[in-house]
């Protein structure tokens, strides 16, 4: 017998709330994951796993009554008390673990990017649907504020027809911080294409769908630094929309965050949604009974034709709230109905597959062509 997330049965959690257990609890696990799924109606976190007693601590101070263990064999361990794995581990790890949680029965939320390669996405896709089981990746800028606001414009067609859509994640971190992120191993995942790349890329895909050629740069400008820190990628899309994307941590004078040029008008935005930085602060969604994901307006991105944002042309469009908790909402009922994941591994080969075809572009020098997939 299972219930609708094809686990074995669990008369306690048949219905919610569901028992996460959250392997890694680093900068993703402690700033993204653990607050957004206390936030949840229908979830509860059950159980941290970190090796390191510090944030094992952290993690009891900021969720009173969880528990905390040493290793991800250690949640795994407890499948049968459990109902949802989150992995905010290093990237290196997400397809062993993933594939290990699919193994034991638990559905799966992994961090992006899911894996290295679309094959890999596609085989960790298949092992979930032979399992009747949920996986889904977590895309929390598709919840950002402007990007949902773009997302809008081009669905209300206020741009008109889009002709390019650009898209920055520029900072400004001339000194390298170290860790894995930053590491040259390939076997590691780092750089910028792979961490904030993978934002844009997912975005650009949900935004204008299938792309056909990739091309892009990327380098290294850094001292001491040993993976891509200032990368471009050129996407043309099967509907003919070109998506430029920016991701750099040597960018002295940032760029907006958006430009969406269309055959009617363009939008420009410059900023970043306030929600990581709330997140980082200690703040909670609904904890405080303010308003979450809000910016003033003195922040809002312009719309308009002929003349610069700058010299005051266009007129001013009120950014949509942001809403990260909107993907554990999602994950939570996809859970109790048996429905598709807000993000889903298929989504994030295709991803993949543009990332990829970006790190040939790159090192070869030349505009790589996509297939369509099977």
């Amino acid at each position: 017998m299972s219930d609708s997330t094809g686990t074995p049965d669990r008369p306690a959690t048949a219905r919610g709330p569901f028992r996460v257990g959250l392997i890694g609890y680093g900068l993703a696990g402690s700033v993204f994951h653990a607050p957004l799924i206390a936030a949840t109606d229908g979830l509860v976190l059950d159980t941290v796993s970190t090796a390191s007693p510090e944030r094992q601590a952290q993690a009891r101070a900021e969720h009173p009554g969880v528990r905390t263990v040493d290793t991800a064999e250690a949640v795994l361990a407890r499948a049968a008390e459990l109902d949802l794995i989150v992995l905010a581990t290093p990237n290196k790890t997400h397809v062993p673990l993933a594939t290990a949680a699919l193994t034991a029965g638990l559905p799966v939320v992994v961090d992006k990017p899911l894996a290295a390669t679309a094959a890999e996405a596609e085989r960790l896709a298949a092992l979930a649907d032979d399992r009747g089981l949920l996986l889904s990746v977590f895309q929390n800028r598709r919840w950002d504020n402007d990007f949902r606001t773009v997302r809008a414009l081009v669905e209300d067609g206020a741009l008109g027809d889009v002709q390019r859509f650009e898209s920055r994640f520029e900072r400004w971190r001339p000194r390298p911080k170290g860790g894995w992120r930053e590491s040259g191993d390939p076997a590691e995942l780092g750089g910028l294409l792979y961490d904030l790349g993978s934002h844009l890329a997912d975005q650009a895909l949900t935004l204008f769908g299938p792309v056909v050629s990739v091309y892009a740069e990327a380098d290294v400008r850094r001292p001491g630094a040993a993976a891509d820190d200032d990368t471009f990628l050129a996407l043309t899309h099967a509907n003919g929309v070109r998506s430029h994307l920016w991701v750099s941590a040597t960018t002295a004078q940032l760029g907006p965050r958006f430009r969406v040029l269309g055959s009617a008008a363009g939008y420009v935005k410059y900023g970043l949604d306030p929600q990581e930085a709330a997140l980082r602060a200690g703040r909670r969604p609904g904890a405080d009974g303010a308003e979450w994901g809000v910016e003033p307006a003195s922040a809002w991105g312009r719309l308009g034709a002929g003349e610069s944002p700058v010299t005051g042309g266009g007129a001013a469009v009120p950014t949509l709230p942001g809403d990260y908790p909107a993907y554990y909402a999602a994950i939570a009922r996809a859970l109790r109905d048996g429905g598709v994941p807000p993000v889903t591994a298929t989504e994030a080969a295709a991803t993949l597959r543009v990332l990829e075809a970006a790190r040939r572009s790159a090192a070869e020098g030349r505009t790589v062509r996509i297939e369509p997939s099977a």
